[in-house]
């Protein structure tokens, strides 16, 4: 190849629909120096044989801003870069069998009306008359979502390349990537052709993706955690009655999908599309004699229907049309799917200027938001909303081969399933195991995974109902809400102990050290001996991420951290490296027990340790009992007196019975986060998330303006604090009944939406349901009524004074 381009700004790997989305959006920002290579022909994989369908529901907040975006640009992309697309909106019908899963649609559906989608609530009159051919008489009613369609895969993926060619980036098919390289700061992608160099990479090779990620292990990488999983659907023959009836309305039916069934049914010319995801599924290229063939472009599996019977049979009953109909194709492809089933979009964890745009299972519905994300990621180092829900960095070192074929298997088998608060999925669990694992389990503890380490949610006594049927409801109630309320009363009145394995924990040290932090933090360093928290801004001045900083010397301390935050917040300090640094990760070497409660000082006064006891909150030091070196903190997410014991993890089983054996009762998460929520403190990625700035996130106290040194974001909130903000974080008291309200839960105010809340839990010591909200700026004063939407109910909620509904000048935490 004469005219081969030897150089880039960005290379892509993989010429599917995400490819290419990545590729225009890059152009669109200006970034035209960049290459996409792909070894076959554009849409050559899942692209090539995927559905096409383009939804926006989502129960997660970002992934429906992405979807949305995606359905707004294909409206007018074919226009936009003068190419033939054929898209349809024909709205879709998601059908409810029960009074959960509508429960489920009004929460779908006070978000999307956030987003300013106009979802909507269906009777089975109005859904009948939408859809004749349907059978209503054993549903409970339908969401509505006008926006929703379909799309021509392979059209949509030439579009976005002629828009990016026309823009000036570059695809060059038939030329696979063979490997990659590093030299001097840059890339080199190897190809058969030639070497490429560029300053960043991008893996989008669907799902390929875990192949070509093996190339960047030798430069900090990891295997990409995912799996392959085979998708059926079906094309019928053409049928008159289904002619004849968009003939006469002149439009196509809409999408339907029965969730509670597990398919979904699309009207495709005049036949009709039936794709189910079976709970008897099937994964591909996972067992050595089957395995991933070196090019599947534009291939499939063969049929395998007998799987799909039941689906069939149910969706002739929901939709007697479609038993007229016969076969006239049948594709099996396969389609990536990541452990959570969400793709995996930014940084390449542990890699420098690597990315991913990959595992998409729903790629033709999110390519759009997708190459929106990623070209903000590479050109701006940050995205417009926060992203976290699909950030390769929320999967760490847990994933390993058995766990993503668990995971994904379950996912896919589940796509449809409603995601309950109380509920976890059982597949891939016990991967990462507490020092008192067994100790928890005897006492009753009912697990949850926390980045794969296992913890307490709450415990059980003898007789409760500790299935997996029981904990699938909305409601609080239920087997552990006794138990949880009997876990905070404890801490509030004696002590408590939680086992907390899992904590992040970095160690920074090196001339320097001290200078470096505080160019990245809004506040100020703790002295010796002391800790704070501290908040890490990024560069508009958002919350990026919180982190606790121990002080050991002038220049050494160790930062503690949320443990999904392991990966992402190492990438946060990394930069420190190359300041001469030393940092080090010792998040597998130690675990920690949180005692607490009005009597947590005096049970470790019995026990004989060896400590100061009466040095203040927020303070560490080194302690002893029975011989066992540990470090104390002084502090409490819990919010009452109390300390964190942070303990190699071979001695932490001698502590933790020290401990209960001296009455402490042990607490789970679950009490936790009701604790918390009562003293208005944030949990990372609800309440503090780049979606906000500091001072939108009432964090003014932990900036300091007038130090001497610069950090991110300084100017950006200046400029806010002079001109106010638009909201403000508050707290509220909300009449809810049965159910707490959820993440991102709508605020009303006059008729107006005006807020979210971003967390709520039931207040056991406060005896009330309380949210911790983003409104809007002119509403956050106390007092002021608003409305919380809880699943389709407006609740009545009253802004609360800015300070803790608990202990609000902090006198039980300083005692």
């Amino acid at each position: 190849m004469t005219d081969f381009p030897t150089s880039a700004r960005v290379v892509i790997i993989g010429g599917g629909v995400i490819g290419t989305s990545s590729l225009y959006h890059l152009a669109k920002a200006g970034w035209t120096d960049c290459i996409l290579l792909e070894k076959n022909e554009l849409t050559a994989g899942s692209t090539w044989h995927a559905a096409g369908n383009v939804p926006t529901f989502s129960t997660s907040w970002s992934v429906m801003n992405m979807q949305r975006y995606s359905t707004e640009l294909y409206r007018g992309l074919g226009a936009a870069v003068d190419y033939p697309m054929n898209y349809h909106v024909t709205g879709s019908l998601r059908l409810a069998h029960s009074a959960q899963r509508m429960q489920e649609f009004q929460r779908a559906k006070g978000m999307g009306r956030a987003q300013g989608m106009e979802i909507d609530i269906l009777g089975l009159h109005d859904a009948r008359d939408m859809y004749p051919f349907l059978e209503t008489h054993d549903l409970k009613g339908a969401l509505y979502d006008p926006d929703d369609g379909d799309i021509d895969p392979a059209q949509l993926t030439q579009a976005l390349a002629k828009g990016a060619r026309d823009m000036g980036a570059k695809i060059l098919r038939f030329t696979p990537a063979t490997g990659v390289s590093r030299e001097n700061g840059e890339w080199i992608v190897h190809t058969e052709n030639g070497d490429i160099r560029c300053e960043f990479v991008v893996n989008a090779a669907g799902y390929y993706a875990q192949r070509i990620g093996e190339w960047f292990k030798p430069f900090g990488g990891r295997t990409v955690p995912m799996m392959v999983m085979s998708h059926q659907y079906m094309l019928t023959d053409e049928l008159p009655e289904l002619e004849a009836w968009s003939r006469d309305t002149g439009h196509k039916l809409p999408l339907l999908r029965d969730v509670d069934s597990s398919y979904y049914l699309r009207q495709e010319k005049h036949g009709l599309n039936l794709g189910p995801y079976e709970r008897n599924c099937r994964a591909h290229w996972v067992h050595p004699d089957d395995p991933m063939p070196e090019d599947f472009s534009f291939q499939l599996y063969p049929d395998d229907l007998e799987r799909l019977e039941w689906y069939i049979e149910d969706a002739m009953a929901r939709v007697p049309l479609l038993g007229k109909a016969g076969v006239s194709k049948v594709i099996n492809g396969p389609i990536p799917y990541a452990p959570d089933g969400l793709p995996l979009i930014g940084p390449m964890p542990g890699v420098p200027n690597a990315f991913e745009a990959c595992v998409f299972t729903f790629g033709i519905a999110q390519a759009g938001g997708a190459g929106k994300v990623l070209a903000e990621w590479i050109t701006e180092g940050q995205t417009e909303w926060d992203m976290w829900s699909v950030d390769p960095r929320r999967f760490t070192d847990y994933t390993d081969r058995d766990y993503c074929i668990a995971k994904g298997t379950e996912v896919y088998g589940h796509e449809y399933a409603m995601h309950f608060p109380w509920h976890a999925w059982p597949a891939g669990r016990d991967k990462k195991l507490s020092p008192v694992h067994d100790r928890v389990l005897a006492a009753g503890g009912q697990m949850g995974a926390y980045n794969g380490w296992e913890r307490a949610n709450w415990f059980a006594h003898p007789g409760d109902d500790t299935s997996e049927a029981a904990t699938q409801t909305w409601h609080r109630s239920g087997p552990w809400e006794d138990r949880i309320r009997h876990e905070c009363l404890a801490v509030r009145d004696g002590v408590g102990v939680l086992d907390l394995p899992g904590f992040s924990r970095f160690n920074l040290s090196g001339d320097g050290a001290a200078a470096w932090l505080h160019s990245r933090i809004a506040g100020a360093l703790p002295k010796t001996g002391r800790m704070n928290l501290a908040y890490f801004p990024d560069t508009r001045g958002r919350i990026l991420t919180e982190m606790s900083i121990l002080r050991h010397a002038e220049d050494s301390f160790t930062l503690i951290t949320a443990a999904t935050a392991q990966w992402h917040d190492f990438d946060v300090l990394k930069p420190a490296r190359a300041a001469g640094l030393t940092l080090t990760d010792h998040t597998a070497d130690y675990s920690t027990l949180i005692v607490t409660g009005p009597k947590s000082r005096a049970l470790l006064q019995a026990l004989g340790i060896d400590a100061d006891l009466t040095l203040p909150w927020l303070s560490h030091q080194k302690a002893r009992l029975s011989g066992i070196s540990f470090a104390l903190a002084r502090v409490s997410f819990a919010g009452e007196l109390g300390w964190e014991i942070h303990a190699a993890n071979a001695d932490i089983p001698a502590l933790y019975d020290a401990v209960i054996g001296a009455g402490a009762v042990p607490f789970g998460m679950w009490a936790l986060d009701s604790l918390r929520i009562e003293k208005g403190y944030r949990a990372w990625k609800g309440d503090l998330s780049t979606d906000y700035t500091l001072l939108q996130g009432g964090l003014q106290r932990f900036i300091r303006f007038d130090k001497p040194q610069d950090f991110p974001g300084k100017s950006e909130l200046l400029a806010q604090q002079q001109q106010g903000v638009d909201k403000r974080f508050v707290t509220l008291i909300v009449d809810a009944e049965d159910c707490d309200a959820p993440y991102m839960s709508t605020l009303w105010h006059d008729g107006q939406i005006v807020g979210e809340t971003t967390s709520g839990a039931w207040g056991y010591r406060v005896n009330a349901s309380v949210a911790l909200a983003m409104v809007r700026a002119d509403l956050a004063a106390p007092g002021t009524p608003l409305e919380v939407e809880i699943y389709g109910t407006r609740h009545r909620a009253i802004v609360q004074p800015d300070q803790p509904l608990w202990d609000p000048a902090n006198e039980r935490i300083k005692a």
